[in-house]
């Protein structure tokens, strides 16, 4: 597979823009604002100190410019992506994701390892707590599932907790999934899902950054990368979330980008609950199937309709609509409640339900 980037693209043209890339305080505008100005990446470095300052552009990423910090590091980018499936797309190439064009600030390189194509594909992001509870991801787990059976691509931030859930269940139905990481390439964080990210590579997925490859986890890169995921995708669910969680600022940007926003109701007692309650307050749509999210979506994609399996057990039917204790399961289906503790043990040992605080929930798959 070849390289991904704008062409033409002389060597020297590259490697300029990846040493504009790497000085402080240059996003998209100031990227665009140097290449107009200058007509090149070439041109705006070897140019006078002085013609930037007449731009705004800040005199410490004037004075950074010429750094052996930012050469080097443009140098060894350029050895990347020497290696086979490491690519560089550009806001101005043929490749860049379409949608992603369209946000306003969108990033002005993308480095991708994997699939880049798969960045031009129908995508839905699933985003949630870094500490969800089982429930919440078995439900990850089974949306991602059937999304991925109905021809989206999954989206995510390969995060602990519901990102990691989505990333999988995607990769277990022979799925695509794209992981926006908040580091470099080759500063992958969380290290514990170095394996998952080589499994999405490996399995004609990608993952994705704005960041040069050796940027490392700083805080304020997490929430920022966010307006990649919703960026890229139709829209975003979010499956459980605090009202101090990241996956409400994703929801934020969905919807300032003219996504669609999804969000699973929860416990109005389960305080990771509340963010997708004030989600729902805000105006996001209110899901409990994927047949509501594909017919949201059906005047965007003409895609086949998921492949949603019907819960065939009487009990499953009533937990898959909410978790339940056994007595109210007792009620609600108007059994015997031995009769139905009998049934749930039979579940249970199927790995089709499991008990939590004396709640019995759906598992999904």
């Amino acid at each position: 597979m070849p390289t991904y980037h704008s062409s033409p693209c002389p060597p020297a043209e590259l490697e300029a823009r990846l040493r504009l890339h790497r000085l402080p305080e240059t996003g998209l505008r100031r990227f665009r604002t140097l290449l107009e100005a200058f007509g090149s990446a070439s041109s705006a470095l070897s140019a006078p100190g002085p013609a930037w300052r007449t731009l705004g552009i800040p005199q410490a990423t004037i004075d950074a410019r010429r750094s052996a910090e930012v050469r080097d590091g443009a140098l060894a980018a350029m050895a990347w992506l020497e290696r086979p499936g490491q690519h560089l797309l550009m806001w101005d190439g043929p490749d860049y994701p379409a949608l992603l064009k369209e946000i306003d600030d969108a990033p002005p390189l993308l480095f991708v390892a994997g699939n880049p194509a798969l960045l031009d594909r129908p995508q839905l992001a699933i985003v949630g707590s870094r500490r969800a509870t089982p429930p919440a991801l078995d439900t990850a787990r089974a949306f991602s599932r059937c999304l991925a059976q109905a021809g989206f691509t999954i989206t995510s931030g390969l995060a602990l907790g519901i990102d990691g859930a989505a990333h999988r269940a995607a990769l277990e139905v022979g799925g695509g999934t794209i992981g926006v990481l908040g580091t470099g390439l080759q500063k992958l964080y969380p290290q514990r899902h170095r394996d998952l990210a080589c499994m999405m590579i490996d399995m004609g997925g990608a993952l994705v950054s704005e960041y040069p490859l050796d940027a490392g986890p700083l805080p304020g890169n997490f929430p920022r990368r966010n307006r990649i995921i919703s960026g890229l995708s139709l829209g975003v669910l979010v499956v459980e979330a605090s009202l101090a969680s990241g996956s409400l600022i994703t929801a934020r940007l969905a919807a300032e980008q003219g996504r669609e926003v999804y969000a699973i109701p929860g416990s109005i007692h389960h305080p990771a609950a509340k963010g997708c309650h004030q989600l729902i307050r805000d105006g996001a749509l209110l899901v409990e199937s994927v047949e509501q999210i594909l017919e949201s979506l059906r005047g965007w994609q003409n895609l086949p309709p998921a492949a949603v399996d019907k819960p065939a057990h009487p009990l499953l039917a009533l937990l898959h609509a909410a978790p339940q204790t056994s007595e109210n399961l007792a009620h609600f289906s108007d059994r015997p409640l031995a009769e139905v503790l009998a049934q749930l043990t039979e579940l249970e040992l199927e790995g089709r339900v499991s008990n939590v605080a004396g709640r019995w929930f759906a598992r999904a798959g």
